[in-house]
């Protein structure tokens, strides 16, 4: 049985504590980050936000925002809507130009910048096959955040990615001109 948007909408509505998406016709329960991986991405959100919002460059979202994304489907109609996969990244950047108005809804579009922080239960594959999707469909960038290795994995469609560690700095000069955020500011301090 192949689900649909409305399904996955129905059974969020009676489950709200879940966090779900929609990936070839079968629902996908999210169980809950790790903290360790929750605060790196609550950081870079964070970091993003402060860049972002005073220049009014578009608008960051977490784990929760959901994006209907295109059909991979090349028929002239685009595939069925209720068929499309729903995927929701840990942090999402969409360029205001795209989206000039927020929606009480999952929107229809690829965010031109998608996070993925790998939390302790997470496969690594899984997480880069995720990347290497929104890339196709349209992203500008895409970042897998690697807690275990303390390591931070630039995706760009047509190049290898890049790999940074914590001496480097993280630049995303193609959505976030002048931005950039030393990699050892993403993982959480110890306090004393």
């Amino acid at each position: 049985m192949s689900l649909t948007i409305k399904d996955l909408e129905q059974l969020q509505s009676q489950n709200p504590d879940f966090r779900m998406e929609l990936v070839e016709g079968n629902i996908i329960v999210m169980g809950p980050s790790d903290y360790e991986s929750d605060e790196i991405g609550s950081r870079l959100l964070t970091f993003l936000n402060i860049w972002v919002m005073p220049r009014k460059l578009g608008r960051v979202t977490g784990s929760s925002a959901g994006f209907i994304l295109p059909s991979i489907e090349n028929d002239e109609t685009g595939g069925d809507p209720e068929k499309r996969n729903l995927r929701a990244p840990d942090v999402s950047f969409v360029r205001a130009e795209r989206l000039k108005k927020t929606q009480r809804d999952f929107v229809q579009l690829v965010p031109d910048l998608m996070v993925e922080v790998k939390s302790k239960s997470d496969r690594i594959k899984l997480l880069q096959e995720k990347i290497k999707l929104f890339l196709e469909l349209g992203s500008t960038v895409g970042i897998l955040i690697d807690p275990d290795k303390v390591l931070v994995t630039v995706y760009r469609p047509n190049l290898e990615p890049v790999a940074l560690k914590n001496n480097d700095k993280l630049t995303i000069p193609e959505l976030l001109p002048g931005w950039e955020l030393a990699i050892a500011e993403l993982w959480p301090p110890e306090f004393d």
